[in-house]
C-alpha cells in the first residue's frame, strides 16, 4: 500500500472521529489546566509557602525535577522534553484516530493540559516545577498540581473503560 493511501485512510478515519464541540472542550480544559498550574508554580517560585505538618507547599519542597515521576529518566536531559513533547503529540493523534479524545473529552483535557504544562516548565525552568510534598504517616514523592490532574484524567479513562467492560460482560436481563 502506498503511502499516499494510507494517509487518506488515516485522514478519513480521524475525520470521522471529530467533533468539533467537544474538541473547543478539550482546547478550553487544557488551557485552563495549564493556566492553573503554572499560576500555582508562579505563587510557590515567588517564595509562598504553607507548612501544615503533613503536607507542605513551597519552601523546602519546591524542586526543578529533571526526570519524570521520582526523577525517573533524569539521564535523557535535555532530550527528555523533546520526548516528551513527541509522546504528547503521538497521543493526540492516536486518540483523533481512535475517537478517543471525544469519547473522554474531559480527561484528555487534564492530561493535554497538565502534559504540556510540565513540558512547559523544561523548556522555561530546565526542569518541572514541584512543590507538594506529602510527609505524614510517609514520605511520598514531590509533585504538582499538573501531576495531580494527569493522574485523575488517567483515571477517568480507566474507570470508564473498567465500567463499559463490566457493562458489555452482563449478560442481558441481569
Amino acid at each position: 500500500m502506498q503511502i499516499k493511501t494510507l494517509l487518506k485512510i488515516f485522514l478519513d478515519q480521524c475525520q470521522k472521529n471529530f467533533d468539533s464541540k467537544k474538541y473547543l472542550l478539550v482546547f478550553l480544559i487544557a488551557l485552563t489546566t495549564l493556566g492553573i498550574d503554572q499560576l500555582l508554580k508562579w505563587i510557590f517560585l515567588q517564595g509562598f509557602v504553607l507548612d501544615s505538618g503533613f503536607i507542605t507547599f513551597g519552601g523546602y519542597a519546591l524542586v526543578f525535577n529533571k526526570g519524570v515521576a521520582f526523577s525517573l529518566l533524569e539521564f535523557l536531559g535535555e532530550s527528555l522534553k523533546y520526548l516528551q513533547l513527541f509522546l504528547l503529540l503521538a497521543l493526540f493523534v492516536f486518540g483523533i484516530y481512535n475517537g478517543l479524545i471525544s469519547r473522554f473529552f474531559v480527561a484528555f483535557g487534564l492530561i493535554f493540559g497538565a502534559g504540556g504544562s510540565n513540558v512547559l516548565d523544561r523548556f522555561i525552568h530546565d526542569g518541572v516545577v514541584d512543590y507538594i510534598y506529602w510527609h505524614y504517616g510517609f514520605e511520598f514523592a514531590i509533585f504538582n498540581f499538573a501531576d495531580v490532574m494527569i493522574d485523575i484524567g488517567i483515571g477517568i479513562v480507566m474507570l470508564s473503560m473498567l465500567q463499559s467492560s463490566k457493562k458489555s460482560k452482563t449478560p442481558k436481563g441481569v
